[in-house]
């Protein structure tokens, strides 16, 4: 690996030039062990973020952030590996009862997932406010558990694409998280380095996702699709909207108790539509094009791979979930029809009730959140509830109400009926 000097890096960049294989794989190691400066990858990563990137520059940055660490080999499992990833969104619970259900299917899921930061809820939180279960686990354990029950939903190693955690880390305060390419590169140099055979995207668009415009989620998708078969790993997207939350839950242990409901063959309609759309995905990009899902569902499979995964991983299935010491409900003040429910503003409402975090150091809050009694198109009268908030602290819940106070908008009329699934690229 030749030497560069970073100025010229970040010059190159800025000036709209594209970097040569050589300079991305200096730069990511280089910035990996602390020979380019957190100021000089800011400057970079901005330069990126105002100019861009080409097709081949980004599958290069990819493959030097997969270099940084180590790649997982899941040769040993027996089923085939399949993994789903979504770009985050507020209710998105859909990896807690997605993974047993792909698992209850005859796939293996090596499920590898995040903390929450801002108005975007972590799988591992939700699944912290289970009694005893524990995220963190080597990766004998996690080879093992893949191979007998088919289903893990743990947090990454360490060793696993080390230039992704600190380049994150980086964006976050460097206000380019919003950079296509670096978003790209993030998610699926640490989906290859797991080793999964396929990958199901689930790319969210609209007010509560990173990306506003169908364009923008597109171009996202298409990058990471691309991306995945550079690496021989299977990969296909859906677009999903993101502008109403999903489900009737937000937070954690109450996300928690939605998706156990979703198990059990009930739940809200709309976490079931994407449950089984992104399980069919799955499975027929792992070879089980024949697979029933709803049957799995509906037969109790599901919910027995979850209540095994659960307890594989020190959890207590049947415990009670946290309860919140303070609720207060919000209430419709006229008659007529939900014609919204502004995702953003109620995961924002969530976040300031406890359920995320400003810093990664920050703990959550199991039992805070938003519960929805409306969602759009159903009849409300005056008086009736709209939403719960849900904390511990009765000093949050001011600044929540402030924030939800227009999320919820009352019509005269029922709203048309928006698709969940907008769009399949592959």
């Amino acid at each position: 690996m030749g030497t560069f000097a970073a100025v010229d890096v970040i010059r190159a960049k800025r000036d709209g030039g594209v970097l040569s294989d050589g300079q991305i794989d200096w730069v990511v190691d280089a910035y990996t062990r602390g020979v380019v400066a957190d100021e000089q990858m800011s400057a970079l990563a901005m330069a990126i973020l105002l100019n861009g990137m080409t097709g081949p520059e980004i599958a290069r940055w990819t493959a030097a952030m997969i270099a940084s660490g180590e790649r997982l080999d899941l040769s040993t499992v027996p089923r085939p590996t399949v993994d789903k990833h979504s770009t985050g969104g507020v209710g998105d619970k859909i990896t807690l009862p997605l993974t047993p259900l792909v698992a209850a299917c005859g796939a293996a899921v090596p499920q590898l997932s995040g903390r929450g930061l801002g108005h975007t809820g972590g799988t591992l939180d939700k699944l912290e406010s289970i009694p005893g279960w524990r995220a963190t686990l080597g990766n004998d354990e996690f080879l093992a558990q893949l191979r007998d029950l088919g289903a893990v939903i743990c947090a990454a190693g360490a060793g696993l694409a080390p230039a992704d955690r600190k380049l994150y880390a980086l964006r976050d305060v460097t206000g380019t998280v919003e950079a296509i390419p670096l978003i790209a590169s993030s998610i699926m140099s640490k989906k290859i380095a797991e080793g999964t055979g396929a990958l199901v995207l689930d790319v969210k668009v609209g007010s509560g996702a990173f990306m506003k415009s169908v364009a923008d989620a597109r171009e996202l998708a298409r990058t990471m699709v691309e991306l995945g078969g550079a690496h021989g790993v299977r990969t296909v997207a859906l677009l999903t909207e993101m502008s109403t939350p999903l489900g009737r839950a937000v937070g954690n242990a109450v996300e928690v108790a939605e998706s156990v409901e979703v198990l059990a063959g009930g739940g809200p309609p709309d976490v079931v539509e994407l449950t089984l759309a992104l399980a069919r995905e799955m499975l027929d990009a792992a070879g089980l094009p024949d697979a029933d899902p709803a049957a799995a569902l509906a037969d109790g499979r599901a919910m027995d791979s979850w209540r095994a995964m659960v307890r594989a991983q020190g959890g207590a299935p049947d415990a009670p979930l946290a309860s919140a010491n303070e609720v207060e409900v919000v209430r419709a003040g006229a008659d007529g029809y939900v014609a919204a429910v502004d995702a953003y503003a109620i995961g924002v409402a969530a976040w300031r009730l406890g359920a995320g975090r400003a810093r990664k150091e920050d703990p959550v809050v199991a039992a805070a959140g938003v519960v929805l009694h409306k969602r759009p198109g159903e009849a409300v009268r005056a008086g009736e509830p709209l939403y719960e908030l849900r904390a511990d602290d009765a000093g949050r819940i001011p600044a929540a109400l402030a924030e939800a106070a227009e999320a919820v908008r009352i019509s005269a009329t029922a709203p048309p009926v928006a698709p969940l699934v907008i769009e399949r690229i592959d």
